[in-house]
């Protein structure tokens, strides 16, 4: 199992005090205002040869809502499941991410976030606390895995932020 402990704090501290709730309600618009008026091709230049692009982050964001999803769900169907990790660089490559579009990106993270804080304004207590066994990150719930979402969408928008030079 890598070591993600760096990188899961970074994601913590980026939560702490907040609500993950709001904070994940709030990441769909403020993308839609970082990007609106960009030009494509701003969006679409990688800052460094092996780094992301907006544009393919903005697809990133789309895919993994899409897992978290699933994952969610999961948890709260057969606590204790196995959930497993995948390799965002293959699913980049996969999904030939540097060809979305980023309003099409925007559009299905908006559509699968939404979604998701639809279930989770709906859960209760007890359902909080359901959880799974991540292949890198080890015992989550569902609870843990709100707030790193929430955590990672802040990790990403100040990633664009830098990318497109504007002030946090």
């Amino acid at each position: 199992m890598p070591d993600t402990t760096d990188y899961e704090s970074r994601l913590l501290a980026y939560t702490d005090g907040q609500d993950p709730i709001a904070m994940q309600g709030e990441t769909p618009h403020l993308l839609a205002e970082l990007v609106e008026g960009v030009a494509l091709e701003k969006l679409c230049a990688r800052p460094a040869p092996a780094k992301w692009s907006v544009s393919e982050i903005l697809a990133h964001l789309a895919e993994d809502e899409l897992t978290t999803s699933w994952r969610y769900r999961q948890m709260i169907e057969n606590p204790g499941v196995a959930l497993a990790g995948f390799d965002q660089d293959l699913w980049a490559r996969l999904g030939h991410y540097k060809t979305w579009v980023p309003e099409d990106s925007l559009q299905m993270f908006r559509l699968l976030r939404e979604a998701n804080l639809r279930m989770l304004a709906r859960l209760t207590p007890s359902e909080w606390d359901l959880h799974g066994v991540h292949g890198e990150r080890g015992p989550m719930t569902v609870r843990t895995l709100c707030r790193h979402m929430a955590g990672h969408d802040r990790n990403h928008v100040e990633q664009i932020l830098r990318i497109l030079g504007k002030a946090a």
